[in-house]
């Protein structure tokens, strides 16, 4: 008869062990620590430390490296992470902890977050230095960046919530209205006058549990109270070169220039291509974009046909002519230029009366629900409108898609990881600060761990 092996109860034997024997020889915390020297963390918090007064403190360094592993692997509370490290003996190695040696509590990475550097750019400051030492060993060439945002479950309840009404000042913008004036005046229009500022009352949801976040409510996502983060990678490695949190119900397009143009500057970067989804296809946005020398890769709007009709876009426009004709040749031509910057064409109702191709083109009266005779097409199209169509001239090109393609194998990849491996699906904190910290902690991470690899790698090259 075969025996069964029974393994012997040695938990209360001695074992003479050195901690570094314990940790694996490809484990990323080496990598990491191998690689990547955090000292400068100590220059960063010496304001906040005091030389002479209070209890010795623990090693800064030591504090924003167990942020670091809660980042790494996905950890939801400080807490949780000071248990995991006291059982986990590359923690404890990656920190230069002994096998009994106490680990700092978690009371104090709390305090220091909410309280010591709720007001400071520390966790900022950590996360451009990261990025840094990226672009320094080459893994970013800052040629062609992609943007979106994603959303991060708000930690508070969708049920506590009250409604603040705000009051919000529209005013008119002038760089738009001199356009349009430009325009009438051409075709031999009067000039508008400037517009007064108007005055709108919007009501929102507010949560009680964490004001800061925001109640998102768009198709095709989730409904409740979130963040969302808006990122920035490089083309060349994927390395996250910016991470700025919002409230929720914050649009993509209103920030998207602003962390642009404040990542440009502080990275000292050129790009030549921004890529971006249809969510970001701005005029306002392609108009900037395109001032500054950069190509937008946006994924234009979709627009279906409305009742059946043809949309404008079986119209073709004729910039030189500044007129539209339709699929039968027929011109549309100028008729008003409107205070929102739009550009009417409208048809010949002599022509179209007689049109064979009327039923695929006018539309149907909703009173009488039949075309009337004197009925005529017409097309809107924006002053700013040839932006779009460059935009989308270069979108069909063969270059135009597969820059688009690459937008799933970047931003959407680093969004993956951050969500589904790293443990960005919900805010583990409150407040604006709190979530922001966070987010910028897990792009440490995340750029931290891709950097160690990535150097790992050419070394096992080279050897």
């Amino acid at each position: 008869m075969m025996s069964r092996g029974k393994k012997d109860n040695k938990q209360l034997q001695l074992e003479l062990v050195m901690l570094e024997q314990l940790v694996k020889k490809d484990h990323d915390l080496r990598k990491i620590d191998k690689y990547i020297n955090f000292d400068f963390i100590y220059d960063l918090v010496e304001p906040f430390y005091s030389e002479d007064k209070g209890r010795p403190s623990i090693d800064p360094v030591v504090l924003f490296k167990m942020s670091l592993i809660q980042a790494l692997d996905g950890i939801r509370s400080e807490e949780k992470l000071v248990d995991a490290i006291h059982h986990n003996m590359a923690y404890r190695w990656f920190l230069g902890y002994g096998l009994t040696e106490p680990i700092p509590d978690h009371s104090t990475i709390s305090h220091n977050r909410a309280v010591r550097f709720k007001d400071s750019t520390i966790y900022e400051d950590i996360f451009n230095e990261i990025v840094l030492k990226a672009i320094d060993h080459g893994f970013v060439n800052g040629k062609i960046v992609y943007t979106d945002s994603t959303h991060v479950k708000a930690n508070a309840s969708n049920s506590k919530y009250e409604s603040i009404e705000e009051v919000r000042v529209i005013r008119e913008d002038e760089s738009l209205l001199m356009l349009v004036n430009d325009k009438r005046i051409s075709k031999g229009q009067k000039p508008l006058e400037p517009a007064e500022p108007k005055t709108e009352i919007h009501t929102r949801k507010s949560s009680k549990t964490d004001p800061d976040s925001g109640y998102m409510h768009r198709d095709r996502k989730p409904v409740g109270f979130y963040h969302l983060i808006h990122g920035t990678v490089d083309s060349a490695n994927n390395i996250l070169l910016s991470a700025h949190v919002t409230p929720g119900n914050v649009h993509d397009s209103t920030v998207y220039m602003d962390n642009l143009e404040e990542m440009f500057e502080r990275l000292e970067l050129s790009p030549k291509y921004a890529g971006a989804d249809a969510g970001y296809f701005n005029l306002d946005i392609i108009e900037e974009l395109t001032s500054k020398g950069i190509t937008p890769v946006i994924g234009p709007r979709r627009y279906a046909s409305k009742r059946g009709k043809k949309s404008k876009y079986w119209f073709e426009y004729y910039p030189e002519e500044d007129v539209y004709r339709c699929f039968e040749g027929k011109e549309l031509s100028y008729r008003t230029t409107t205070r929102q910057g739009y550009v009417e064409y409208r048809s010949d109702k002599e022509i179209c009366k007689d049109c064979p191709k009327r039923e695929k083109c006018l539309y149907e009266s909703s009173i009488t629900g039949e075309i009337s005779p004197d009925q005529t097409r017409v097309i809107r199209r924006h002053i700013k409108e040839h932006y779009a169509d460059e935009v989308r001239s270069f979108m069909k090109t063969e270059k135009g898609k597969k820059l688009y393609q690459r937008r799933k194998e970047t931003i959407e990849r680093a969004f993956a990881d951050l969500k589904e491996l790293m443990g960005m699906r919900y805010a583990h904190y409150r407040g604006s600060h709190g979530v922001k910290a966070q987010v910028l902690m897990t792009g440490v991470a995340y750029n931290a761990k891709k950097i160690a690899r990535l150097l790992d790698k050419q070394e096992n090259i080279q050897s």
